[in-house]
């Protein structure tokens, strides 16, 4: 956003001095705010109420047009909300004007005071196009004051999830849209790539981009305006919104076609495959003659499919009415409501270091597959009511596949739970070629990993200028061997700070390689069970790490870190000692 501050007095310099800097905002006088309305996203006015409405009074047009306006009093006790709340971003910028300067935010919009979804925003906050348009007073109106609602979702995509995770009271889930009747509900709110009509019943609908266009263009084909405008009646043809085109994808030899220039030139996002990427895609209608001339029997079709990550074909391949096109719509199957494993790293243990959105994924889920001798249980407790709620400890690894998959195959939400990151020596590589195997739907949400909870808890800075830049992830050789490069003792030749996972079982031989490198007294530390309510946390020498493990009886679920970064206060002060004197007043060093 393009912000001007405008402080009335001198009691408003040294707050919009504060959010000048926080904000990147421009300072104007009150006499230019006429003149400036509409070449800033906002105004902020730091000074008395009234004197911000008499300023902006004879300015203000259309909530859809004017921008947002927020005033702060001189003593940073409140920041009001005044104009285009919604729409024009005020009551977000109220927040944020409010954190700044530790003032209480005064927003009166009532679905922002109840906790309800604000309507006229949804579709700019998730990326969405409403098809309803800007006169949503009525649906506002039925909404706010609590009518029977429903929802109807046909994709999953971040802003479905929001919908999901944070239904109002008087809003209902409904799976066909069969379900929605004037019977039953007031209002319906609709999320789909597909033209939808209700007969009886208000309805506000948000078209997701979600879906990619496969074009196959003959050379030079110049009815550029008429193509595009066939392109759109294909879709709305086969029931889909214009508006639910994500991307174009064509073959690499048509990237200066006059039509694709043309969505270039849109600013429609077109996306190049080459003749050999295409021809490795199986395809509905094949065709000999455009394997002839551009090498691959599929351009449209295939381009879609592989543009969606092998997706799903909604659209097969349409020829143009003068045969100088085709075209071919797919989706890409994480945005379908069917089933989807989602690969969720736990953190080191703590409940609490689980990440937001993983916490989010766990309260959604129809099935959790936690690893059980890894991941404390506790972790799954945010499970919904009725989710299953499984350890894979004394599973084999068909049998855990096979329960996901009964799950997927039944349009389930699963989370497979690994400890730390599952990315870190996670064993989800068998897993995922099971899921590419039978094409299913998966993605992964990264984890804290356990090697920073151990920086953490050791309270030291694991690289150090001058000394150590670089850490070193890896494990001891046990029943899996290490490729030969990956030694132990040639890692140490280095002497970088060291994270050494899944190793206390073979700590001596661990001891011996490091010590081929490594000085006897470099620091270390045994981590057993970081962050968990058991947690202990040995230091010592590297000449006694076989010692520790072995007398204070640690388990394979220990983290061994050896190098001299382990508490060094030392290096750090005499670094920041020579280096950033500069920075600290001449009486302070």
């Amino acid at each position: 956003m393009r912000i001007a501050l405008i402080p009335i007095g001198e009691a408003g310099v040294k707050p919009a001095a504060i959010l000048r800097g926080e904000l990147k905002a421009e300072h104007i006088t009150r006499q230019d705010v006429a003149a400036h309305w509409h070449d800033f996203d906002a105004f902020i006015f730091i000074g008395a109420l009234g004197i911000c409405i008499r300023t902006i009074a004879s300015l203000v047009e259309d909530k859809h047009t004017d921008p947002a306006v927020v005033c702060v009093d001189t003593a940073c006790r409140h920041a009001i909300s005044v104009l285009s709340g919604h729409v024009g971003g005020a009551n977000d910028l109220t927040k944020i004007v409010a954190s700044a300067l530790g003032a209480a935010p005064v927003i009166t919009t009532q679905s922002d005071n109840t906790g309800l979804w604000a309507l006229d925003t949804l579709a700019q906050r998730f990326g969405w196009t409403c098809l309803t348009g800007n006169d949503l007073n009525t649906p506002i109106t039925a909404f706010v004051n609590g009518e029977p609602t429903a929802l109807w979702l046909d994709i999953r995509d971040e802003g479905t999830d929001t919908l999901e995770r944070t239904l109002p009271a008087h809003v209902t889930l409904v799976r066909h849209i069969e379900d929605i009747t004037p019977e039953r509900f007031r209002l319906a709110i609709l999320v789909s790539p597909r033209v939808q009509q209700l007969q009886g019943v208000t309805a506000v609908q948000y078209v997701p981009p979600v879906l990619t266009l496969g074009i196959g263009l003959a050379h030079q084909a110049g009815r550029v305006e008429g193509i595009l405008a066939d392109f759109r009646q294909h879709l709305l043809t086969n029931g889909f919104s214009p508006d639910a085109v994500r991307r174009y994808a064509t073959i690499d030899v048509k990237a200066d076609e006059p039509v694709v220039k043309a969505l270039q030139e849109q600013g429609k996002e077109v996306v190049f495959f080459t003749s050999e990427q295409l021809g490795e895609v199986e395809v509905p209608t094949p065709s000999d003659t455009v394997a002839k001339h551009v090498g691959t029997p599929s351009v449209s079709e295939a381009a879609a499919l592989v543009a969606t990550n092998s997706g799903k074909l909604l659209i097969p391949k349409q020829k143009g009415t003068e045969k100088d096109y085709t075209l071919a719509v797919a989706i890409d199957r994480r945005y379908l409501r069917e089933g989807h494993i989602e690969i969720v790293g736990a953190g080191p243990g703590d409940p609490d270091l689980v990440s937001v959105r993983g916490r989010q994924m766990l309260e959604r889920a129809d099935l959790i597959l936690y690893a059980g001798s890894l991941v404390p249980r506790e972790l799954t407790l945010c499970a919904k009511s009725g989710a299953v709620v499984r350890s894979s400890a004394s599973m084999a690894l068909e049998e855990q596949c096979e329960l996901m998959k009964d799950f997927y195959d039944r349009g389930k939400f699963i989370v497979r739970l690994h400890t730390g990151d599952p990315c870190i020596f996670g064993a989800i590589q068998e897993q995922m070629a099971f899921f590419d195997r039978h094409q299913m739907s998966y993605h992964i949400t990264p984890g804290i990993s356990s090697f920073l909870a151990a920086a953490a808890e050791l309270r030291s800075q694991f690289t150090i200028p001058e000394r150590t830049q670089t850490i070193i992830l890896t494990r001891g050789e046990g029943r899996t061997p290490m490729p030969e490069k990956e030694q132990l003792h040639l890692l140490a030749r280095s002497q970088s700070t060291m994270c050494i996972f899944l190793s206390a079982a073979i700590v001596d031989d661990v001891q011996r390689e490091l010590l081929m490198e490594y000085p006897e007294d470099t620091p270390v530390a045994a981590c057993y069970h970081l962050t968990w309510p058991d947690q202990r946390v040995y230091r010592g020498q590297l000449k006694d790490l076989a010692s520790i493990v072995h007398d204070n009886h640690l388990t394979l679920t220990t983290m061994l870190v050896v190098g001299e970064a382990i508490d060094n206060r030392k290096g750090l002060s005499e670094l920041y000692s020579k280096h950033f004197t500069h920075l600290f007043r001449k009486g302070d060093r």
